[in-house]
């Protein structure tokens, strides 16, 4: 039995993903160069990674994997995870450790607000593991760890990357009341890869879940991104980007899928470079404000470049014809 261990948070040799130890192994590919990152060194990380420790704050950055850790450290960006480090979902893409949470740290939304604050963030991400445990699906953790940037750092925007809140009746309206610049919900993959990639979600619920947040408030950006490689067809990727821009979505990112450990999906593909200009050039040509579409590109990647360029985006969209 393969043993995967948590990166930290949680008792040593505990299982960090026990619903795929008996999965057959799938073989990690090499991946191509234009995928290779080096290690990171830069002095900063370091000091990211101990703020982030002082602060006993979790970032998916880290229970992630992220390929782009080691840069976004390095200039002080880190997408900060709240409600623990443990997922009450499985899905098969994703190094997030799976099992039972630990109750709600009612202190968390202070800390993140002061890392953010000590930090100097323009802009910040939010995101959490699934809490299907939780009534309200950790809803109002998210309006109050907002709330406590707001208060700590009034100057930085906020984007929150949230579950699908499947189940939770009145979770979305509370996170979309507490009024955050942009609200991320990631699609993933295509309808027909759910079943295997995405199990415990429901696809047309995660569109609802975008288009409901552009029916409440217009005004906040909305933002989904899908993983390639995973063995989708170029027509469902198009057909996605569809359903998106039925659903008002603002930003698409598109990025290669990773595979974390061999107990995960395999990657069917690595897509190469010039395919991810293709698919850039098709959203932008179906009406996205932003899309961004590189082998390394995630949903946090460039988050703050990326807020400047939709605000000036939606200018230019709402300013009257010369």
């Amino acid at each position: 039995m393969a043993r995967i261990e948590i990166n930290h948070g949680a008792d040593r040799g505990v299982v960090r993903h026990p619903e795929k130890a008996h999965r057959p192994d799938n073989p990690i590919q090499r991946k191509p160069a234009w995928i290779r990152v080096k290690a990171p060194t830069h002095p900063v990380y370091h000091e990211t990674r101990a703020l982030m420790r002082d602060s006993k704050l979790v970032t998916v950055c880290e229970e992630a994997a992220c390929p782009n850790i080691g840069e976004c450290w390095s200039q002080r960006h880190a997408t900060m995870m709240i409600m623990g480090e443990i997922c009450t979902r499985a899905c098969s893409f994703c190094n997030v450790a799976t099992g039972l949470p630990k109750a709600l740290d009612e202190d968390e939304p202070r800390r993140v607000g002061e890392a953010v604050a000590k930090m100097g963030l323009r802009h910040v991400v939010v995101t959490s593991v699934d809490r299907d445990d939780l009534r309200d699906g950790g809803a109002r953790h998210f309006a109050r760890t907002i709330a406590a940037i707001r208060e700590s750092a009034p100057g930085t925007t906020v984007e929150v990357l949230t579950p699908d809140f499947l189940r939770k009746d009145g979770a979305l309206e509370v996170v979309v009341e507490a009024r955050p610049d942009v609200f991320n919900h990631n699609l993933e993959t295509v309808p027909r890869l759910y079943p295997t990639i995405r199990p415990g979600a429901r696809y047309y619920h995660s569109l609802r879940l975008l288009d409901r947040v552009k029916r409440l408030d217009p005004t906040i950006f909305t933002k989904s991104g899908l993983m390639v490689g995973l063995g989708e067809e170029r027509i469902e990727v198009q057909q996605v980007m569809d359903d998106m821009r039925s659903a008002e979505v603002d930003f698409l990112t598109i990025g290669q899928y990773l595979q974390p450990t061999v107990k995960h999906a395999a990657v069917a593909r690595f897509v190469e470079p010039a395919e991810f200009e293709d698919y850039a050039a098709l959203a932008r040509a179906k009406g996205f404000l932003l899309v961004s579409a590189t082998p390394l590109t995630r949903s946090s990647y460039h988050a703050d470049r990326d807020f400047a360029a939709l605000q000036t985006a939606r200018r230019r969209q709402l300013a009257p014809a010369a």
